[in-house]
């Protein structure tokens, strides 16, 4: 039949077997070609999981790069919240710095669903981490997020810092109470702490020192406005020399209070560079709700993933249970 068919309609045959070929071809693995698609990985090790999600970060920045010159063309004409007048421009300035790295492990929000939590990419990399250091820099008297890393963990201690308050909150269950350490000072980008200095304020460096610290698996920051002049003195420095940053991971708090898009631009840059790459953000809409002064969002929370060094969250490391 198959011959008669060919016989009586050779065009419609040749259709056919077009049609059929190309149904074969697209649905092959890693067939498609094209600027917007990524390579499937074919295995599920960590080093394929991370190559994979630096292609799509990496055509992300391609992206920033079209959408400066879209409404720039230089950063220096764009404003971080255009006005609502016509032609309204269809962007904020968190369009231009998604989260666009896939975290390679479990992602999960720890700590309160409102304000206080904070969103960490596999947990379980250091839940049997003999020496597993979180540092955490602003308490506010809340302190569910340090609570569940703990219940997480099996030997997490937990260094935290705010001159605000004279301890952690009362989430920290009794009973793991003693891997935690506080104490009543500020993060800065400079030590001051002398006897006339109110609040003391430490680097992150002089902090680890004294702690005896070489790593920390997991830092929160949440200093309201400080973390720029505070990660330029740290990061930096790492920048320059080509090492990497003495931690895992960055939950971060944002305040784009007094900054222009330039001075936002090159901070951002800087982190990259540095290799530390967003895999979730999300923005305070309670602030935005209540900043009746301006309406804007100028606050959002970013978690960071460390892409350079040795740290559990990039290399598999076997720890004992």
């Amino acid at each position: 039949m198959a011959q008669n068919a060919w016989q009586r309609s050779p065009k419609y045959a040749v259709f056919i077997v077009v049609a059929i070929i190309t149904t074969i071809y697209l649905l092959a693995p890693g067939s498609s070609e094209g600027t917007a698609v990524t390579t499937t990985t074919r295995d599920a090790t960590l080093a394929s999981r991370l190559k994979q999600s630096n292609q799509i970060y990496d055509r992300l920045l391609e992206y920033r790069k079209g959408l400066i010159k879209k409404f720039g063309p230089d950063p220096k004409n764009i404003a971080l919240f255009p006005e609502d007048v016509w032609p309204w421009p269809p962007y904020t300035v968190w369009d231009f710095f998604p989260a666009a790295f896939n975290c390679p492990h479990e992602l999960e929000r720890l700590g309160a669903l409102g304000d206080g939590g904070k969103w960490v990419c596999g947990l379980s990399r250091v839940r049997n981490k003999p020496d597993c250091v979180v540092y955490s820099f602003g308490i506010n008297n809340e302190s569910s997020f340090e609570s569940e890393i703990l219940q997480g963990t099996k030997h997490c201690e937990i260094w935290g810092y705010d001159f605000s308050v004279k301890s952690f909150g009362p989430e920290i269950p009794a009973n793991m109470a003693q891997r935690t350490h506080f104490s009543a000072y500020g993060l800065g980008g400079e030590d001051k702490n002398g006897p006339h200095d109110n609040p003391p304020m430490f680097t992150l460096k002089s902090l680890m020192k004294h702690n005896d610290h070489k790593h920390i698996d997991i830092l929160k920051i949440d200093i309201e406005g400080w973390e720029f002049d505070t990660l330029t003195t740290l990061i930096k420095p790492y920048v320059d020399s080509g090492e990497p940053l003495p931690f895992g991971q960055l939950q971060l708090e944002v305040h784009l209070w007094n900054k222009s898009f330039p001075q936002f631009l090159e901070w951002w840059e800087m982190l990259e560079a540095a290799g530390l790459r967003p895999f979730w953000t999300e923005p305070n809409l309670v602030y935005q709700t209540y900043n009746k002064k301006t309406g804007t969002a100028d606050l959002a929370e970013y978690s960071f993933l460390n892409l350079k060094g040795d740290n559990a969250f990039i290399k598999d490391h076997h720890y004992p249970y």
